[in-house]
C-alpha cells in the first residue's frame, strides 16, 4: 500500500508512562487523561494539526492504551477519519525478524519507517501527545524552509530555576543551535526544548538506522538523535514560540495547567500567559460521550469555574474545574480543585487545592486538602472515608 505523497506528515509520541503524573496514570496513558472539564490531553496536539492542515498523523502508543485507542477511533473528531491518510494508531508490533516495544523516542519513528515512506514526505513533524498548548506547525515549517535548516526545534523561554527540567538549546544571533543540553544541571540560559521537531526525512533516516545500530544509545531525540546531528555539522534551527504552552508532567504541573484556564489576571497582550479556548482559529477539538446538561441547584454557589455536562452541582464550586457527570452534594465545598468524570463530593465534604480522579467517591463530611506545590491526589474508583490533609 502507498498514500498518496505528502510534503510533510506528522508522528506524535504517546506511548510514555507518564510516571510522574503518579495516580493520574496508573490505568490511563497520559495523553489521555482528561483535561479542562471536557478534553484530554492529545486532543490538543491532534488539534493543532487540523488547524495547520496536516492531514496525515500517526499516533504512536504503548503504554495503557486502550482508552487512548478508544478516544481517538477514526479520528472523526479533528477531521482525521480519511480514506487517503488521516489518524493512524501505530503500537508496536512483530515482523520477520521479531519484535519489540519502543525502546525510546527515536526507535519508536525507527520502527514506523516503512509507515512514513508509504507517504514519501520530504519532512517530518514529530510531536510530544502530552503538551498543553495551541500551535501553527505551518509557521514553524515555513521557518524550517526559509533557513533551510536539516531540523528546526520549537521552543519557548522558560523560568531559569525550572531550566533543568528541559532540553536547553544554545544558539546563535541568527537561532542556528550551536549546543543542545538535555537536562542540565546548571542551564548556560533558559531557552527550552518543546519537544517539537520538524526533520528533513531523509537525514533522519540516515541517523536513525545509524543509532539503531548504538548497543550504548538511549535511542531518544534529545540524548542521542540532536546531538549526534550537532556533531556530525546539520544545521539546527530554534523556532521560538511566543504563545501558551504547558509540559504536564508532573502533578503540580497539571494542576497549574487547569488552574491557568480560570486566571483572569492575565493580559490579552501576554499571549504565553492565556490559553485561548474561545478562538475560533485555533479550536480544540475532542471526541466525548453525550451527557445531560449540567444542574446547578438554587442552593449551588458557582463561581470562577469550569463546569461541563453531566454535573450535578447542590454545594459551593469556587475556582475549580469539573469534568463530566461530577456530583457535588449539599453543603459541600470545592475550591481550586480538579475533579474528573463521575467524580462525587458527598454533602459537607471539602475539597480544597486538590485533584479527585475518575469515579472517586469524597465520602460525606470528609475532608481532601493540599496546598500549591503538593496538591493532593484522590486516586481513580477510590472511596475516601476519612480525612486527607497535606500539611507540610
Amino acid at each position: 500500500m502507498n498514500g498518496p505523497k505528502r510534503e510533510i506528515i506528522a508522528m506524535i509520541l504517546a506511548g510514555g508512562q507518564g510516571s510522574r503524573l503518579k495516580d493520574l496514570t496508573k490505568t490511563n496513558a497520559k495523553p489521555a487523561v482528561e483535561f479542562g472539564g471536557k478534553y484530554r490531553i492529545i486532543d490538543f496536539t491532534l488539534s493543532n494539526c487540523t488547524n495547520s492542515s496536516i492531514d496525515v498523523v500517526g499516533v504512536l502508543t504503548q503504554y495503557q492504551p486502550f482508552t487512548l485507542h478508544c478516544h481517538i477511533g477514526i479520528g472523526t473528531a479533528w477531521d482525521l477519519d480519511r480514506t487517503k491518510g488521516g489518524v493512524y494508531i501505530l503500537p508496536p508490533h512483530t515482523n520477520d525478524s521479531g519484535g519489540n516495544w519502543y525502546k525510546g523516542t527515536a526507535d519508536s519513528i525507527y520502527q514506523n519507517m516503512n509507515f512514513v515512506e508509504l507517504f514519501s514526505p520530504e519532512y517530518l513533524l514529530v510531536l510530544s501527545g502530552d503538551h498543553i498548548y495551541t500551535m501553527d506547525y505551518q509557521e514553524m515549517f515555513k521557518f524550517h524552509k526559509e533557513k533551510k535548516a536539516d531540523v528546526t526545534i520549537a521552543c519557548i523561554e522558560v523560568p531559569i530555576q525550572e531550566a533543568s527540567r528541559f532540553g536547553i538549546m544554545n544558539t546563535k544571533e541568527d537561532g542556528r543551535i550551536y549546543e543542545f543540553e538535555e537536562k542540565p544541571k546548571h542551564p548556560k540560559n533558559n531557552l527550552a526544548s518543546m519537544g517539537i521537531y520538524i526533520f528533513n526525512w531523509d537525514k533522519l533516516k540516515r541517523y536513525l538506522k545509524e543509532d539503531a545500530k548504538d548497543e550504548e544509545s538511549a535511542h531518544d531525540f534529545g540524548k542521542n538523535i540532536i546531538p549526534k546531528m550537532l556533531k556530525g555539522g546539520e544545521k539546527l534551527f530554534a523556532y521560538r514560540f511566543k504563545g501558551y504552552w504547558k509540559d504536564v508532567g508532573t502533578v503540580e504541573s497539571y494542576w497549574e495547567a487547569n488552574m491557568d484556564l480560570l486566571n483572569e489576571e492575565c493580559k490579552l497582550d501576554e499571549p504565553s500567559c492565556i490559553l485561548d479556548l474561545y478562538n475560533e482559529e485555533t479550536k480544540v477539538y475532542t471526541s466525548s460521550i453525550a451527557y445531560p446538561p449540567q444542574y446547578i441547584a438554587p442552593c449551588a454557589k458557582v463561581k470562577k469555574s469550569m463546569v461541563v455536562e453531566g454535573c450535578s452541582i447542590w454545594g459551593e464550586v469556587y475556582n475549580s474545574v469539573l469534568s463530566y457527570n461530577v456530583y457535588v452534594g449539599q453543603n459541600a465545598k470545592v475550591i481550586s480543585s480538579v475533579l474528573l468524570s463521575s467524580a462525587s463530593i458527598e454533602d459537607g465534604a471539602i475539597v480544597e487545592n486538590a485533584i479527585v480522579c475518575s469515579g472517586a467517591r469524597v465520602t460525606k463530611g470528609c475532608k481532601v486538602i493540599g496546598k500549591p506545590g503538593k496538591i493532593a491526589v484522590v486516586s481513580e474508583n477510590k472511596k475516601v472515608t476519612s480525612d486527607i490533609i497535606i500539611s507540610e
